[in-house]
């Protein structure tokens, strides 16, 4: 069974410092996850100077600080890249990161990444996603604030530019950090997978982990979620993020419930296979019964344990004769 792909999303919770990062990095690899993602942007191509921060930015960061300069803060340059990368390897996980520019996918192309996440802010910026699909690599899609008809548009595009929709996971996801429950909307998940025929995921920024393990049971083959070292660290994302705990929890949950999903064959598992003696019923004998004398209603029972004649076959055996002598409770 192919297992869940576990993003352990950094995002810009290294607020600028490699030193930083790296300790993301040691969390993410000690918990179990697949991957560790950054976002690799610069901030004159991704945000107008003038433009505004999401409510929850501004109650999580400097108030009287622009989106830009906020941004701006949480660049990585080339060379941070190259030693991430490198340190991911030391550590044995994927470096991942999202591009939020044409320069950035460029960038992350350059440095041989396989996959490409394409975040929920560029499902509508057509020649980005024509410059990622051109790539023919495989692509995560997040998809919030989205319908299913931006989404489509949003396929279209990608496979238009070379990219196959058997290499395309879409994750369902909602942008609001932290989402509350009520706007999770996770059976909509099922819905991309079945209207587009494609693999699908969720990327999660509810609090806690139980949406993440919900998905998967309803199919999931990828998870994001953001996690920090300390949510009362300074910065945009840290409040609505899991620390290196709860991520711990969350990567071993996850692999619990795909061993639970198992197989869609109904039949005893191996681990109870000596139970069905014990717990099953056998036709036995009700009081004492001479060879001879025929088996009725009265004369039988169904009783523990499950190793002589199945009470399924009750009908066949009642009006048929006893061939030896039987004592109260023995298996006929």
């Amino acid at each position: 069974m192919k297992k869940v792909f576990i993003i352990a999303e950094a995002g810009v919770n290294h607020n600028g410092s490699i030193e930083l990062a790296k300790k993301l990095i040691d969390a993410a690899s000690q918990s179990g996850a697949d991957a560790v993602k950054f976002q690799t942007f610069k901030a004159e191509k991704l945000v107008s100077k003038n433009a505004l921060k999401a409510e929850y930015q501004k109650q999580t960061t400097d108030g009287e600080e622009s989106q830009f300069d906020m941004i701006k803060k949480l660049e990585l340059d080339v060379n941070t890249h190259y030693e991430l990368m490198a340190y991911c390897k030391s550590k044995n996980i994927m470096f991942l990161s999202t591009p939020f520019d044409n320069d950035s996918i460029e960038l992350l192309n350059n440095l041989g990444l396989e996959i490409f996440k394409i975040a929920s802010g560029e499902i509508t910026n057509l020649p980005y996603l024509r410059k990622i699909g051109a790539l023919k690599k495989q692509v995560i899609l997040s998809t919030g604030m989205a319908d299913i008809g931006e989404i489509e548009d949003a396929l279209d595009v990608l496979a238009e530019a070379g990219t196959k929709k058997e290499n395309i996971t879409v994750l369902h996801a909602n942008t609001e950090y932290p989402t509350p429950m009520e706007d999770v909307n996770l059976k909509a998940m099922v819905t991309i997978g079945k209207t587009f025929d494609v693999a699908y995921g969720y990327s999660d920024h509810t609090l806690g982990i139980e949406v993440d393990i919900a998905a998967v049971a309803m199919g999931a083959s990828c998870i994001e979620k953001h996690f920090t070292l300390d949510k009362t660290m300074q910065g945009p994302d840290h409040k609505a993020s899991l620390e290196p705990d709860e991520l711990i929890a969350m990567v071993k949950a996850i692999r619990n419930v795909e061993l639970a999903l198992g197989s869609s064959i109904k039949k005893p598992s191996k681990s109870e296979m000596p139970n069905m003696q014990i717990a099953r019923k056998s036709i036995v004998a009700n009081k004492s019964i001479k060879k001879g004398e025929v088996f009725t209603q009265e004369n039988l029972a169904v009783k523990r344990p499950g190793n002589g004649i199945s009470p399924m076959r009750w009908d066949e055996i009642i009006g048929t004769f006893a061939i030896k002598d039987y004592q109260e409770d023995e298996l006929i």
